[in-house]
C-alpha cells in the first residue's frame, strides 16, 4: 500500500497538485482521465466544478461533490512513477 494523498491543490486546468503523506508532492493533469468517459466524470469536465476537489481523510484520496474519486494508490503511482504491487496467492 502506497502513501495517502494529505493535501490537494488545483494549479489550473485540471491540473492539481497532489501532497502525500510520505513528503512527495507533484502535480498531475486529469484532463485525459475525465474527458469524454461520461457518466459521473462528465461534471467533472466543467473547470470550475473540477476545482471543488478535496482530500478524503478518512481515505486518503481525492473526492468531489458528486463522490467521484480516485484510488490512492494509483494515484501515487502516478505521481511516483512506481507500479503498483500485485500480491501473489498465497
Amino acid at each position: 500500500m502506497f502513501p495517502r494523498v494529505k493535501r490537494v491543490r488545483h494549479v489550473g486546468g485540471h491540473r492539481l497538485e497532489l501532497s502525500f503523506a510520505d513528503g512527495t508532492t507533484r502535480e498531475l493533469d486529469f484532463r485525459q482521465r475525465i474527458a469524454g468517459r461520461g457518466g459521473v466524470f462528465r461534471p467533472l469536465e466543467d473547470v470550475e466544478f473540477f476545482k471543488q476537489v478535496q482530500v478524503d481523510p478518512e481515505a486518503g484520496t481525492i473526492v468531489w461533490p458528486n463522490g467521484v474519486d480516485f484510488c490512492p494508490d494509483v494515484l501515487y503511482s502516478l505521481a511516483t512513477d512506481r507500479p503498483i504491487r500485485v500480491l501473489e496467492p498465497a
